[in-house]
């Protein structure tokens, strides 16, 4: 059985080792910076960071066979302030005809756009490649995580949710759309200036263009990769569609990968969310697939979740003893549900 729980110091060495396997935008593979993501995830679930929207929870996945962290998912509970707005693309068509030599064109139009007030973002999804196919669907887990735990805390973010997807990038790991624009408007390579953009976003408001772009300047390959998912996010992509995320005709503005975005209260997972007393054993095979976890106010970990199976009998839930020692749960203690569908 895997454990998935808020990320903890002693975490560190476990995110190196899979940050430098994957070398992955999600999971930078620097010290520094993991260490800074694990204590702004520390203090948001201790409620030490005060204000609930500038919030980052990060969560592992451990596997509780060998205690090696197998995977990481994220929630920034707000994506895009007045000191760090969320930038990005709103793909639109325009159409123009010349009667005088009966030519129609449909231009692809790119216009830059600025969120002050953002959405809550999820994100930072990643596996380590020898579990990604496994009957126990560790990206999966890790997913639905973050809405069982924002079911369970709901006034801490925003109402409407957004998940940004990677596009198909080149074999170099650059971006073929950066090149195309952000290159020619900043000077800077693409994976120096996605660093940057972590602290700084200034340099992207005063650099890019204001008028809109058409993508017809663009080469053909450029322009066929716009709004595209990547190979590795196809999985994550028909995950959203089937819980209610659509894409929002946004786009990033480094790599143009697409932004999906739904009300959370309109998500599957959400509307079917719901708590549960832990009732005693026994516990039959005649149940459903779910994850259930718990939020504590104070200890190592402050959260703990698991897939199991469950039984109900009103507001009472049934599940092995294996997952209640994992989410460390007596009868009479209460948790929280989603369905693992």
């Amino acid at each position: 059985m895997l454990l998935l729980r808020d990320v903890a110091r002693g975490d560190l060495a476990g995110l190196k080792r899979l940050a430098a396997t994957l070398n992955s935008v999600n999971l930078p593979n620097n010290e520094k910076v993991l260490s800074a993501l694990i204590d702004k995830s520390i203090h948001s679930f201790s409620g030490k960071v005060e204000d609930p929207f500038k919030r980052e929870y990060l969560f592992v996945l451990e596997d509780f066979r060998n205690q090696t962290i197998i995977g990481t998912s994220m929630i920034i509970a707000q994506h895009g302030t007045k000191d760090a707005p969320h930038i990005y693309f709103q793909v639109t068509e325009a159409e123009n005809y010349s009667a005088s030599i009966d030519k129609h064109f449909r231009h692809k139009v790119l216009s830059i756009g600025y969120n002050y007030d953002g959405p809550t973002e999820i994100g930072g999804l990643v596996v380590d490649p020898p579990y990604r196919s496994g009957t126990e669907k560790p990206g999966k887990q890790l997913s639905y995580v973050r809405f069982l735990f924002m079911g369970m805390h709901r006034p801490l973010f925003r109402e409407r949710v957004l998940a940004e997807l990677l596009p198909p990038l080149m074999e170099d790991g650059r971006s073929l759309l950066w090149e195309s624009i952000g290159k020619k408007f900043t000077g800077l390579d693409y994976t120096e200036a996605d660093k940057l953009s972590r602290q700084n976003k200034e340099f992207i408001k005063e650099l890019f263009p204001s008028s809109d772009i058409y993508a017809s300047l663009f080469s053909a390959k450029a322009q066929k990769l716009i709004g595209e998912v990547g190979p590795n996010t196809r999985g994550v992509q028909r995950m959203l569609e089937r819980v209610g995320f659509r894409y929002s005709n946004h786009i990033d503005p480094f790599d143009g990968g697409p932004h999906y975005e739904a009300n959370l209260g309109e998500v599957s997972l959400i509307r079917h969310f719901r708590t549960a007393i832990v009732g005693k054993e026994p516990f039959d095979l005649e149940s459903e697939e779910v994850v259930v976890g718990v939020s504590r106010a104070s200890g190592p970990n402050r959260f703990r979740a698991v897939r199991t199976q469950v039984r109900y009998e009103d507001q009472v839930v049934f599940f092995p003893k294996a997952a209640r020692d994992l989410l460390k749960v007596k009868p009479g203690d209460k948790v929280s549900i989603i369905p693992f569908e």
